[in-house]
C-alpha cells in the first residue's frame, strides 16, 4: 500500500501536513484488505515524525526494526527514533545496517562506504543488537527500475531475515 497509489501521476508531490499523512495511514490501515498476515513490514520515513508517530500509537507493542547506514547523521537521526519508540511502548528488536559497505563487481572484495563506526556507536548506546548488515547491491535498483524487486535474493538480506525471526521467535518458512 502506497500514497503514490493515489497520485494521478507518479511525479506528484503529496502536500499533506501531519493530520492529514496521520488520516492517510488510518484509513489505509482500515481500508485496505490485508488478508492473513504473518508480517506487516512497514517502511516509515526516517526520524519522529507524524507518520512513524501514528503508525507507533495505532499498532501499541508492535515489533519495532530500526534501520540505519553507518553516518553519524543517520546515527543520530535513529537514535531519536529509538527514543521515541521506547516512549510510546514499541518493542526494539534490533538495528540493521543498510549500505555500510558494497561488493566490488570486478573482484568480488567487500568495502565500507563511510569511515568511522557510526552504526557501532548507535547499537551500544541504546544497547540494541545489531542483527545484520546489508550492502550496497546494484542488483536491488535495477530490480526496482524493472518493476520485479520480489525476485531479489541475497544471503546478507537472509541472514538478517533469520536474525528478526530469532529475535521475535518465530520460525521461517
Amino acid at each position: 500500500m502506497s500514497a503514490n497509489l493515489l497520485l494521478d501521476r507518479e511525479d506528484d508531490a503529496l502536500i499533506w501536513r501531519g493530520p492529514m499523512v496521520s488520516n492517510a495511514i488510518k484509513q489505509f490501515w482500515a481500508d485496505t484488505a490485508w488478508g492473513r498476515l504473518d508480517y506487516l513490514l512497514i517502511d516509515l520515513p526516517p526520524g519522529t515524525s507524524d507518520a512513524p508517530l501514528t503508525i507507533m500509537q495505532m499498532l501499541p507493542g508492535t515489533d519495532v526494526l530500526m534501520v540505519t547506514s553507518p553516518q553519524a547523521l543517520a546515527s543520530m537521526v535513529v537514535r531519536k527514533a529509538v527514543n521515541m519508540a521506547r516512549r510510546v511502548g514499541g518493542r526494539i528488536i534490533g538495528v540493521v545496517e543498510n549500505m555500510g559497505s558494497a561488493v566490488c563487481p570486478h573482484c568480488g572484495e567487500t568495502f565500507r562506504l563511510f569511515h568511522g563506526e557510526g552504526t557501532e556507536q548507535m547499537t551500544r548506546e541504546t544497547g540494541l543488537p545489531l542483527l545484520g548488515r546489508i550492502p550496497y547491491d546494484q542488483r536491488i535498483s535495477e530490480l526496482c527500475d524493472a518493476g520485479a524487486i520480489e525476485v531479489y535474493e541475497s544471503e546478507a538480506v537472509n541472514a538478517v531475515v533469520a536474525s528478526v525471526l530469532e529475535v521475535t521467535g518465530h520460525t521461517g518458512g
